[in-house]
């Protein structure tokens, strides 16, 4: 086969062309990244984000650089009523809904004080609060725009976005004083995403859509990460760093794209070695 053949045929495996992905969470560190990919590979996107502002700056990023028609929404995920009339206006503009991206989550890391609270003194609220975002959430974007999806020939792909403290214990020696925990409602929720993932592929079985986990290890952000703990934490991976923010970009695209055709119910682990010791 010609090379150059080759490689328009090795391209066209990861085409999102004339896709419709709605991705939630858009408008944070690795949303962003996802949303940019999603763009290069041709798909239309919704992207939803509570962050009204961050989200339509996003929006203006996305449109300078590709041809990409684009739906902006800050819907709150955990409103159901919400989320079906967002349904009706990505169904207007688009006619269809070819894929979903669960990124949105909630952790109380953000709140340094929050997150180094104890588990013993861990507040209720708190938890509720992790427990409707990530998984509330989750349950529900998948069965609204999942609902879409079972009405139509060509079906759809769902990934859902969790962590390695999803199937590993978090490992609190890492932490030192760095004042910064991985709280248990953070833990709980991840761990209950793999299996909802696994749950959604068998009840979906015969109905064309795919759904998948995308396990992601520690990303790099030195705006509130000390040195001790990005030291630490890199000696627990083979590869001796943490994640750069890029660097699941191109795991997403295989998931939503034809080139992973024939996974579905699956758990793709990205933490650079970090649970295979």
């Amino acid at each position: 086969m010609d090379k150059d053949v080759k490689m328009k045929s090795n391209q066209k495996l990861f085409d999102l062309s004339n896709k419709v992905i709605v991705l939630t969470g858009s408008a944070g560190r690795l949303g962003t990244n996802f949303a940019h990919i999603l763009a290069d590979a041709g798909a239309d996107l919704v992207l939803i984000d509570i962050d009204k502002k961050q989200n339509e700056k996003l929006e203006k990023s996305i449109l300078t650089k590709f041809k990409t028609k684009i739906l902006c929404s800050n819907v709150d995920i955990t409103e159901k009523d919400q989320l079906e009339i967002l349904s009706k206006q990505i169904l207007k503009k688009f006619k269809k809904i070819d894929g979903l991206v669960n990124n949105a989550f909630y952790s109380p890391r953000t709140n340094i004080k929050k997150s180094a609270m104890k588990f013993e003194d861990f507040e209720l609220d708190l938890w509720n609060q992790v427990v409707s975002v990530n998984l509330t959430g989750i349950f529900l974007c998948s069965q609204v725009f999942g609902k879409t999806m079972t009405k139509q020939k060509t079906g759809g792909v769902i990934v859902n976005i969790s962590s390695i403290y999803g199937i590993n214990g978090a490992d609190q020696r890492i932490y030192g004083d760095s004042k910064l925990n991985s709280p248990p409602s953070y833990a709980v929720t991840k761990g209950a995403i793999v299996n909802f993932t696994r749950y959604l592929a068998a009840y979906w079985n015969r109905k064309n859509i795919r759904v998948n986990t995308m396990t992601l290890g520690g990303v790099l952000d030195e705006s509130y990460m000390d040195k001790k703990f990005i030291k630490n934490y890199s000696e627990k991976t083979m590869i001796g760093r943490m994640a750069k923010n890029d660097e699941y970009d191109g795991a997403l695209l295989f998931l939503l794209s034809n080139a992973s055709s024939y996974m579905t119910g699956s758990n793709l682990i990205l933490d650079g070695g970090w649970s295979s010791w």
